[in-house]
């Protein structure tokens, strides 16, 4: 039998009768106010904030909570199991923590407290390129746990194969490729504030400690950190990149590929024809096309598209077990979670990340079994209605 997640209010309610309540809200939605109010406007901008007005971002949200789930009655739900098998791996419950770059501006404890978090409740966590720690460094906090590499595909290629190959080597198991950030989008938050912290050698640590990153420096970064931000800069991303440049990832990674950003059918075609394992349909929650799609919308027309040839899997505008029902009923296989866990790490580090995970997947399991489902497995379409807009 999976764990049982829905235990955890159980858990909440008996620390209770000594007068203990949780550290941070239960209701996961209410997690970036506070986070609003006790970070800095930089941080807190950098991690909220979205492209444009931030249209996309609500339409991630709006288009999960036009959905609604029709519970089932009387189905034997006394037993349940949240296990799934993603691209070969077992998970106990269909989530992974979505790759987010630039940890230590929340806590100091950074990516490596939100990996522990991870490991400890079993959940594949996705180091972001844009790390604040080494790779290296992360992989060595999880012990054996499951971990996925996330690749900003760098334009000079010694430095992108270098990267692949530390990554196998300190037991990343997945490569997600993010496809929608060629270019930085035009952030407001970030734009008013005149944040980017990579200009401060800030989540550079992957590119600062690689050796073929160094190799383009005249001098080391120590001795000219402005040279070392500028070439990372010049190379971080290549909008010149298409469809079979693919090609050299297959050549360099023997692990499943997914690539991230994916919201048309025709371009999941296109990564299942270019022998992809799985996509992941995201906006990058709204961070990167103001006015884009919803990427909830996008998800049924991507699994009617490849859902037999890949695997699918869904983030952007995930705040709830609820959402994660959703986005199952519509066809993920897993889901991301981004900016809830982080919120959690800038408020009460590693154990603000467990506390999100757990509440996250005891309102899954709840969800699941009060629509009448002992598995995630018997979710579908028929699950959900779509509310008059």
């Amino acid at each position: 039998m999976g764990k049982h997640w829905a235990d955890f209010q159980y858990e909440i309610y008996l620390n209770g009768m000594t007068g203990a309540v949780p550290r941070l809200p239960t209701d996961l939605t209410r997690l970036e106010e506070l986070t609003e109010q006790r970070l800095g406007p930089g941080p807190v901008g950098y991690v909220a904030g979205s492209a444009g007005d931030g249209s996309t971002a609500r339409a991630n949200r709006a288009a999960l909570e036009r959905r609604r789930i029709v519970p089932r009655m009387l189905r034997d739900v006394h037993e349940r199991d949240l296990s799934v098998e993603v691209l070969g791996r077992a998970l106990p419950a269909p989530l992974a923590l979505a790759p987010v770059g630039v940890l230590s501006i929340m806590h100091p404890d950074a990516e490596p407290a939100a990996a522990r978090a991870a490991a400890a409740q079993g959940v594949p966590y996705i180091l972001s390129s844009a790390s604040s720690t080494p790779m290296e460094q992360v992989a060595e906090a999880m012990g054996d746990a499951e971990r996925w590499f996330q690749l900003y595909w760098p334009k000079d290629p010694e430095v992108a194969r270098s990267f692949l190959d530390r990554a196998k080597a300190a037991g990343f198991g997945v490569l997600v490729v993010t496809l929608d950030t060629p270019l930085l989008s035009w952030r407001p938050r970030d734009l008013d504030q005149a944040y980017l912290p990579f200009l401060r050698g800030v989540g550079t640590a992957n590119y600062f400690s690689d050796p073929a990153f160094q190799a383009g420096l005249a001098k080391p970064v120590h001795e000219d950190p402005d040279a070392a931000v500028m070439r990372f800069v010049g190379l971080f991303s290549d909008p010149a990149k298409t469809w079979p440049d693919l090609a050299f990832l297959r050549e360099n990674w023997d692990g499943p590929i997914v690539l991230k950003g994916v919201l048309h059918p025709d371009d999941a075609r296109l990564a299942a024809d270019a022998g992809m394992d799985g996509v992941v349909v995201s906006n990058h929650g709204g961070r990167q096309v103001a006015g884009s799609v919803a990427a909830a919308d996008a998800l049924p027309r991507v699994v009617e598209a490849v859902g037999d040839r890949l695997t699918v899997l869904f983030d952007s505008g995930v705040r709830t077990g609820d959402d994660v029902f959703k986005a199952l009923a519509l066809g993920a296989r897993a889901v991301l979670l981004g900016r809830p866990y982080v919120y959690g790490l800038g408020l009460d580090g590693q154990a603000g990340v467990e506390h999100v995970i757990r509440c996250l997947l005891a309102e899954l399991d709840l969800t699941l079994a009060l629509s009448g489902h002992a598995t995630p497995g018997t979710i579908g379409p028929g699950d959900l209605v779509e509310a008059p807009a």
